[in-house]
C-alpha cells in the first residue's frame, strides 16, 4: 500500500461516521474503521489520535473563527448585533451545506457520555474566545463573561432548532428566532414591563 492515500482523512472519516451510525460509538473500533475506509492503522494516527476527533474536526479552529466574528463586527453594534451578526455571516456559512452530516453528528455524540462531555467543553471554549473578544470592545470583565454565555446560548438554541426541522429555514434565520426569543425573555414580563414578583 502507498506510503501516501490520496484523501485519506476523509476516507476515515466517512467510514467512521458509517459505523458510528451503524454499531453505535463505543462499540466500533479504529480497526474497524480502518478496515471499512481500506487503509492501515498506522495511516489513521497520521490524521487523528483517537476516534474521538473524528467528530471534532476543525475544533482547533475556533478561536480563529471567534476572532474573525468579533472583526468583522462594526465597533458600533451592541453585544446582541454582534452576536447576530457574527452567526449569521461567520459561523452559518460553515454550516449550511453540512445539515445531514450534523444531523449524524448530533446524534452519535448525544448517544454517548463521553462525547457530550467533549462538545460541553467546545461550547465552553466558544464562550472564553467569546469573553476575550467582547472584553477587546470595551465591556467589563462582568459584562463580556455575560455576552459570550449569551452569544453560546443563541448559537446553541439556534444550531439545535435548526437541524430538528425538514422546512428550508436556513441557519442564519435560526439565528434570528433564537436572538428574538432572548429579547424577549430579557424583556420579561410582557405588557406593562413592570417586574412581577416571582411565587416560590
Amino acid at each position: 500500500m502507498a506510503r501516501w492515500e490520496p484523501g485519506a482523512a476523509q476516507r476515515l472519516q466517512q467510514a467512521a461516521m458509517e459505523l458510528f451510525a451503524e454499531r453505535g460509538f463505543s462499540n466500533t473500533t479504529i480497526p474497524d474503521i480502518t478496515s471499512r475506509a481500506g487503509l492501515t492503522t498506522r495511516t489513521f494516527f497520521r490524521h487523528y489520535n483517537d476516534k474521538r476527533e473524528i467528530l471534532f474536526v476543525g475544533e482547533n479552529e475556533l478561536p480563529e473563527v471567534v476572532s474573525r466574528l468579533f472583526a468583522q463586527a462594526p465597533v458600533e453594534f451592541a453585544p446582541i448585533d454582534v452576536i447576530v451578526h457574527g452567526l449569521q455571516t461567520v459561523v452559518a456559512s460553515r454550516l449550511e451545506t453540512q445539515r445531514a452530516a450534523l444531523r449524524a453528528r448530533r446524534e452519535i455524540i448525544n448517544s454517548d457520555a463521553g462525547l457530550q462531555e467533549r462538545e460541553a467543553h467546545k461550547l465552553a471554549c466558544l464562550a472564553r474566545a467569546g469573553t476575550t473578544g467582547f472584553a477587546a470592545r470595551g465591556l467589563t470583565p462582568p459584562q463580556a463573561a455575560i455576552a459570550a454565555s449569551l452569544a453560546v446560548t443563541v448559537y446553541d438554541v439556534a444550531f439545535n432548532q435548526w437541524l430538528d426541522t425538514d422546512d428550508p429555514t436556513s441557519f442564519a434565520d435560526a439565528v434570528t428566532s433564537a436572538a428574538a426569543t432572548l429579547k424577549t425573555v430579557m424583556a420579561w414580563p410582557p405588557g406593562d414591563g413592570r417586574s412581577a414578583r416571582p411565587t416560590l
